[in-house]
């Protein structure tokens, strides 16, 4: 595995064991179709815009750039919402002995099957996006959830949970794996459906459907490059906190592209970087990372990496990257300050780490070899998700308005 390390802080790992063989079965298309065909049922969903921006790809050297903008994800300013809805609808197909494939959501809207699950309770722990797409999926069917938090999370966070419907939402004292752990305990002693976007050993199927359900998101990407004549993009960023969100993407592509995906680079925090150490590890386990877990990037503070999705990042990612809290806030500043004629995009700080890692890449000196060995020319064609909106507004106006977290 080479390392390459840089002045600023940023450790970018290339991985040197790629597995084109090692296609995900449960993300082929043949098994997730019925879910886009779900989630269309769903009032409220719409595919969410893929940003086209052609000034900031004439200033960084590339030939096209796309950010696809989840921001406009069912009202909830994250993506988190395909996994949690289709989770939950899943977790109650499997109680009333319903083939998901052949539901829609009207059907789970019936008095006779509110009445049916009205005692279900779901339970999850989060940073803020995915409890939230959890609480208003259990809401929108009629069910109660509890949604545990980590410490330090911002208070607009918890507000935007209870405001679609969230039984009750709990900060708790501990780092999110540990918030998990007590999440799950919960759920055994009370009969509750945790309804998890990490998995472990003897907890997998779950969190095998809410990585089912981001697929979505892939699936609307590629028809949205299609109607703009692309057919597949050089290059793919993905933020990472766990995994599921990126693996799932990752997996996608890699079975719609017959196990060639877009060379792709998994961007963390530095301080909490557990994908980066596991591949730097070297002997294909997952492993968790200890010590000083701070970051503005809430959504990707995550020590431990998600069974379901670590085989796919290990396999067929090109590149690891270990980011600074500075890239996260150069990304917001770009989209939120667009060159030229290119539209203003709101990303949060754990949407927008992977635009200030390109941009970084592409500008800085410091940084050649990286760009060398990932590839990049005048004819590269860039996607990047922004997953994320300003879901803690007054951290956004910080970093965008007055300048915190500086490029070093």
């Amino acid at each position: 595995m080479k390392v390459f390390e840089t002045k600023p802080g940023i450790r970018i790992l290339k991985n040197e064991n790629f597995n084109s063989d090692s296609l995900p079965g449960f993300l082929k298309e043949s098994e997730v179709s019925h879910i886009r065909e779900f989630h269309e049922t769903v009032p409220g969903y719409r595919a969410t815009p893929l940003v086209r921006l052609d000034s900031l790809a004439a200033k960084l050297g590339v030939k096209r750039i796309y950010v696809k903008d989840e921001s406009k994800r069912f009202g909830l300013n994250a993506f988190k919402a395909l996994g949690g809805v289709y989770a939950v609808a899943k977790v109650l197909c499997k109680e009333l002995g319903l083939d998901i494939a052949k539901v829609s959501f009207a059907d789970l809207q019936t008095p006779e099957v509110k009445n049916k699950i009205k005692e279900i309770v779901f339970i999850t722990a989060t940073d803020g996006n995915h409890g939230r797409g959890v609480a208003w999926a259990a809401n929108k069917f009629g069910c109660k959830s509890y949604i545990y938090m980590t410490k330090g999370t911002v208070q607009s966070r918890v507000d935007a949970i209870k405001a679609v419907g969230a039984e009750d939402v709990i900060v708790t004292d501990m780092n999110y794996d540990d918030t998990v752990r007590l999440a799950a305990k919960l759920a055994e002693e009370n009969g509750w459906k945790l309804t998890q976007d990490t998995a472990w050993e003897g907890y997998e199927e779950i969190p095998e459907w809410i990585t089912q359900g981001y697929t979505t998101m892939g699936a609307e990407i590629l028809d949205q490059l299609r109607l703009d004549g692309i057919k597949k993009p050089t290059h793919l960023f993905l933020q990472v906190g766990v995994g599921s969100y990126a693996g799932s993407i990752l997996g996608y592509f890699a079975n719609r592209f017959d196990g060639r995906p877009p060379v792709t680079t998994i961007v963390e925090p530095v301080n909490v970087a557990c994908i980066f150490e596991s591949a730097l590890a070297g002997d294909g386990k997952p492993h968790a990372v200890t010590g000083i877990q701070e970051t503005i990037m809430a959504g990707l503070n995550c020590g431990e990496p998600c069974l379901t999705t670590w085989g796919i990042l290990r396999d067929l990612a090109s590149f690891y990257a270990a980011c600074p809290d500075f890239v996260t806030a150069k990304g917001m500043r770009t989209l939120a300050n667009p060159l030229g004629a290119d539209p203003k995009i709101v990303s949060g700080e754990s949407g927008a780490v992977s635009v200030g890692l390109l941009a970084l890449i592409m500008e800085r000196q410091d940084l050649e070899d990286v760009r060398k060995a990932m590839g990049f020319d005048q004819d590269s064609v860039v996607l990047l998700i922004s997953t994320e909106g300003d879901t803690d507004p007054a951290g956004y106006y910080e970093v965008v308005y007055n300048g915190k977290y500086p490029v070093e």
